[in-house]
């Protein structure tokens, strides 16, 4: 989604897009500092 974010942005200049991406910078960083039960989609299953 960010490289898309970023191709519309370098064509357009638009403003809005480019908050979009700062928006979008900040999830991912906010993402790699979760420690790894926090973050969605990971299964923690017991192992046996």
């Amino acid at each position: 989604m960010y490289e898309f974010t970023w191709k519309v942005f370098k064509k357009t200049g638009n403003i809005d897009i480019y908050l979009l991406l700062k928006e979008l910078e900040k999830e991912e960083h906010m993402m790699n500092t979760l420690p790894i039960a926090d973050k969605p989609n990971v299964i923690d299953y017991p192992v046996s």
